[in-house]
């Protein structure tokens, strides 16, 4: 027995110190504890803290993470914003090319649902684009409309794809964003714009581009912030653009401008910028180059002249004036933009001040629509190209911007979502969690340019093939064609609108003129149609 006890002493000993360890382990956690609890007491700065010490930092952290929590766990399939459980599933599933069909029906309400929004199939579609050999080309779509044609642009181009990346700025993005995005664009032959930050060498990779100019004139400016010509024509000669932009406002922050900190503006972005590294970088609210609409059409017909590129404007809607004045001077013929880019008040890439995103210049319908009739009844709507901003990157939603008279969609965050973002909404904060809106080296490393590439395209290609897919059930053979003859809008009380009566459109407006309906249903390979 002596020699057995002496062997399990040591095991004994052991076991005797062990809840000295863990004793010492708890006396160290509650004295931190009781330190965090003494701070809360006798700090100022947070009211709840100081009224509920420890157990207010629960509320903190609950509010820390409770976007995710109301995504994954609180809300329904529809009730998230700004984009919704389902959305996101349908986008995540068409970028990996996983099964994207919902089972067992509508998650929608539709009779009890405000300007629910009805489609109406024709009792003689056309054949299935299954059945066709557009898959082969990832149902690339064109527009219905040359872009610059009407001004006789040497450049005038008719863009291959009616779904194109809309504007999301280097510095807002982080590389391997605006990587994947770029290298995504050249696979499904779609459009990206490069938002007003500038060309970058991330822009550089296979896609080609519309270049945004916003007030910093990024990329073509002197050292004093104006506008330089000769680096104009520099950056266009050596880089894939195919149009100019001019950028009025958002939708996330119109008429507000912005500042870029010094610690912000790295090597990269001032390479793009044509700025300073490490100094403060200003973007005003206005133009210095222009002031009215007629010094904006000087300025447009400016940069058209010398580059031969198409020009067009972007802006969210707020005082109709300005369009009333610019389409009373685009009517007399000598001066135009060819395109015009309308951005929605819900859009959301940029991050602005609370009350611009909330309560600043229209929602997309309303505002794209004012516009459009503004064009229509100057009888200048067929010499314009028009562009539809703010969540159209879902078939039906892209369907009913054609039905408004847009002749391309352009897609931001839906395109954020194709490459990994998860709606954390913390693209202000540089933290984003995925590596989409962030500069942060860490974070981003996660994002793989080259597999985000293919998703973004995979997307572009399924959002063409349902829009295409929709159009042939309503017996169309081009989303152009569609027109308020095939929507309905049902409200609460078990009625149905016609959009013609909700936005006051006259007949024949919102499609494209004859020819250009020729013209593209014989790219479609659909003469049949026009015959018919």
């Amino acid at each position: 027995m002596a020699v057995i006890n002496e062997i399990y002493r040591p095991v004994q000993v052991g076991l005797s110190m062990l809840p000295i360890r863990i004793m010492v382990y708890v006396y160290t956690a509650l004295g931190l504890i009781a330190c965090v609890a003494v701070y809360d007491l006798l700090q100022k700065k947070h009211a709840i803290l100081r009224n509920f010490p420890l157990i207010g930092h629960f509320r903190y952290w609950l509010e820390l993470i409770g976007p995710e929590l109301r995504q994954y766990i609180v809300t329904s399939n529809t009730e998230e914003r700004p984009f919704d459980r389902s959305q996101r599933r349908w986008i995540y599933a068409s970028s990996k090319k996983q099964n994207n069909y919902f089972g067992f029906g509508s998650d929608m309400d539709m009779e009890l649902a405000p300007n629910h929004l009805i489609i109406k199939h024709s009792a003689f579609p056309y054949r299935d684009p299954q059945d066709t050999d557009r898959a082969k080309d990832l149902y690339r779509i064109p527009c219905a409309k040359v872009m610059g044609e009407s001004r006789k642009r040497p450049k005038a181009f008719r863009p291959e794809s009616i779904v194109n990346i809309s504007s999301m700025s280097f510095g807002s993005l982080s590389a391997r964003a605006v990587e994947a995005m770029n290298k995504g664009a050249s696979l499904c032959g779609c459009l990206q714009w490069t938002g007003e930050g500038g060309i970058s060498r991330y822009h550089k990779l296979g896609g080609d581009l519309v270049w945004q100019l916003g007030t910093g004139y990024f990329g073509c400016r002197e050292e004093n912030g104006r506008f330089s010509m000769p680096r104009f024509l520099e950056n266009v000669a050596a880089n894939p653009v195919k149009a100019i932009e001019i950028k009025l406002s958002q939708g996330a922050k119109p008429g507000v401008g912005g500042m870029l900190p010094g610690k912000k503006v790295t090597a990269e972005i001032a390479e793009a910028r044509g700025i300073p590294i490490g100094k403060d970088c200003l973007s005003p609210a206005f133009h210095t180059e222009f002031s009215c609409p007629d010094s904006l059409l000087d300025f447009v017909e400016k940069l058209a002249d010398a580059s031969g590129l198409p020009v067009g404007i972007k802006s969210a809607v707020g005082d109709l004036g300005f369009w009333r004045d610019l389409a009373e001077l685009m009517k007399k013929g000598d001066r135009a933009v060819d395109f015009i880019t309308i951005d929605g008040g819900e859009g959301g890439t940029g991050a602005g001040p609370l009350v611009f995103a909330d309560h600043v210049a229209q929602p997309f319908k309303l505002g794209f629509t004012d516009v459009y009739k503004i064009f229509c009844e100057n009888e200048l709507q067929q010499k314009i190209v028009f562009i539809g901003s703010g969540k159209l990157g879902f078939p039906e939603a892209s369907l009913f911007a054609f039905s408004l008279g847009c002749d391309m969609v352009n897609i931001a965050r839906e395109a954020m979502l194709a490459i990994g973002c998860i709606q954390a909404q913390r693209c202000h904060t540089n933290h984003c969690p995925t590596g989409v809106a962030t500069q942060s080296k860490w974070l981003m490393r996660g994002l793989d340019p080259q597999l985000k590439s293919v998703r973004l395209a995979n997307y572009i290609a399924t959002l063409r093939h349902d829009i295409l897919r929709v159009s042939w059930a309503c017996g169309l053979p081009h989303p152009a064609f569609m027109s308020f003859e095939h929507i309905d809008i049902l409200d609460e009380n078990f009625h149905k609108h016609s959009p013609k009566e909700v936005f006051a459109y006259q007949d024949h407006w919102g499609v494209p003129s004859k020819e250009d309906q020729e013209n593209i249903a014989r790219l479609m390979g659909q003469e049949s149609f026009l015959r018919a």
